[in-house]
């Protein structure tokens, strides 16, 4: 038996050596000569990056269960990918990062992807310019972007070049920002600029299993003195509840996926429209579930203060039920979401009842003015669904600047130019109505459900409304306590037991009378049907038609939409 370690190797035994011909077929060609030399080194330098990498580094890799940047760009896509920026000089400067334009469902995207094989991802002077330039390409042909982050940061070998190539990086995404959209998958553990750059992209796609952040855990312990593992620092958990991540999944080949997914929802670029998509979902077709959600919520023992699943909403009235959800783990009490509806994309921002009664608080508002932003730019129509008893309040949420992040809101709902719709489902409170896009603030249509309650105030609008009746009932109550003391030492009752006896009746008392007033000030003034005479409201809309009302009335919009970039370069990111 051999003692001899055998080491893997992905070569096959069985196959000839491998001989590279430079000659025509058929041709004869006599003794080799400066061409042919020339045509060995050119070819040997285009294979380097890919056959200079040892096995050894490709299996550390699979260990990590992580793919080579080679692997990657398959998961996209069957097809050969054309390298843009093939730099790299004697010392591999520039081949640790990958530059492509490749094919992805017939749509030319640009995509980079760092090679932890070589010197770990790491980014030099040469691969930071090479990309700035695939950047500038993708943002003057006007075709989206997809990186792969997989980096250890700046090669420390090379000094201020590394930082210098981020810094080239930085400036030329900054700069097709709000020009095409781009999707960041995140891989092994990013640190610094490898942190910073893919954040500047559109959406940021984050499996389980790794890391990124301004420091590592090893620097957080040194300076701080505080023991936290990678996961407890920058991992998906984390930034997917912050929306440094937008989206979290399982693994790589999952994150992949789910780009070009997303992708297909984005248009190429801010100048014109998302792709559309041909569907054999009738638009007609009856959302008889939706009937039977409102049916069993509002029947149910809570009556209308009931909460529910938005997104069920949103399924039903998308294409065959299938929409995209933007920061899933983030804000859940709002949801935002691309889906289609007759073929054409749609954005989706609503309010969800499910949780925290679906008011905005400061992580809600900064997530739909986002969202909001973004499909501005991108001539993206938008839906927005209300049922909200208005913003969070309290000492936290002022603290956390609810003011501020309520008002970024309300600006870039005001800013909207893409073709938008107010549905309102239930609750529409005070300030949150204000600011939820209904006609005042540009609205193009404002429709509502019979089970819309609008109002400047919830129940407790009742005081206000009320006030003098109030003051009379609850200004009653001493002396019915008195009558009933009365009564029951009368009847032979101890005078405690018969104060607490009367005291309770008269409680039950001003408690009947208060629902009494609550449920007449619903009637009266908790309803859709002032907004309707007054034109805040065009129509009401039955649940089982909000698919084809919707969809017809997104479809004029459309019809006389034109796609264009602003009159100025917008950014996505304050």
């Amino acid at each position: 038996m051999s003692n001899k370690t055998i080491k893997p190797s992905l070569k096959n035994p069985f196959d000839p050596p491998e001989k590279i011909e430079f000659t025509i077929p058929g041709e004869i060609s006599k003794s080799t000569g400066p061409y042919e030399e020339a045509m060995q080194e050119g070819y040997d330098l285009t294979q380097r990056p890919i056959k200079s990498v040892s096995i050894d580094q490709i299996e550390k890799q699979h260990f990590k269960k992580r793919m080579t940047v080679w692997e990657r760009i398959r998961v996209l896509t069957d097809k050969d990918p054309y390298v843009l920026y093939q730099n790299w000089g004697k010392n591999l400067d520039g081949a640790s990062l990958v530059t492509a334009i490749i094919n992805v469902g017939g749509r030319d995207v640009a995509v980079y992807g760092h090679d932890f094989t070589v010197r770990a991802g790491s980014m030099d002077a040469t691969n930071g310019s090479k990309l700035a330039r695939l950047f500038q390409m993708a943002g003057e042909k006007g075709i989206p972007l997809i990186g792969m982050n997989d980096s250890a940061g700046a090669y420390v070998p090379a000094g201020v070049g590394g930082l210098d190539g981020y810094a080239e990086a930085f400036t030329a995404l900054r700069k097709i920002s709000g020009v095409v959209p781009s999707i960041m998958c995140m891989f092994g553990f990013n640190a610094g600029g490898g942190s910073y750059l893919p954040r500047q992209g559109s959406f940021v796609i984050q499996p389980s299993d790794t890391f990124f952040g301004l420091t590592g855990p090893g620097v957080v312990k040194s300076v701080l003195g505080e023991d936290i593992t990678p996961e407890e620092l920058g991992g998906p958990k984390v930034h997917g509840q912050s929306g440094v991540a937008d989206i979290t999944v399982t693994d790589e080949v999952a994150a992949l996926r789910t780009a070009v997914r997303l992708l297909s929802y984005l248009p190429d670029n801010n100048g014109v429209a998302a792709p559309y998509q041909e569907t054999g979902d009738p638009l007609d077709r009856k959302t008889w579930e939706i009937n039977t959600l409102l049916k069993k919520a509002f029947n149910s023992p809570t009556g209308f203060n009931t909460p529910f699943d938005i997104s069920i909403i949103i399924q039903q009235i998308c294409d065959h039920g299938d929409y995209f959800e933007i920061q899933p783990d983030r804000a859940r009490n709002a949801v935002t979401a691309f889906g289609r509806l007759g073929g054409n994309v749609v954005g989706f921002v609503a309010n969800n009842s499910a949780v925290d009664s679906g008011q905005i608080d400061v992580d809600a508002a900064f997530k739909i003015a986002r969202f909001n932003r973004f499909c501005n730019i991108y001539n993206i129509p938008i839906i927005f669904m209300e049922d909200t008893t208005g913003f969070l309040p309290g000492r936290e949420q002022e603290a956390r600047g609810i003011v501020h992040a309520g008002r970024a809101m309300l600006d870039s709902i005001v800013d909207i130019r893409t073709p938008r719709i107010l549905l309102i489902i239930r609750n529409a409170f005070g300030g949150a109505y204000a600011s939820y896009n209904n006609y005042p603030t540009g609205a193009d249509l404002v429709l509502a459900l019979p089970t819309t309650r609008l109002a400047v105030m919830g129940p407790a609008g009742k005081e206000f409304v009320y006030k003098d009746e109030l003051r009379k009932i609850r200004g009653s109550v001493p002396e019915l306590i008195r009558k009933g003391v009365q009564e029951r030492t009368a009847a032979g009752m101890n005078g405690d037991e018969a104060k607490k006896d009367a005291e309770k009746e008269a409680a039950e008392w001003l408690k009947a009378q208060e629902t009494a007033l609550n449920l007449r000030y619903e009637k009266e003034l908790m309803n859709p049907r002032e907004a309707l005479s007054l034109g805040s409201i065009s129509s009401i809309v039955m649940p089982t038609d909000l698919r084809k009302v919707l969809g017809e009335n997104m479809n004029f919009f459309l019809r006389h939409y034109k796609a264009s970039p602003m009159q100025s370069v917008q950014r996505e990111f304050h």
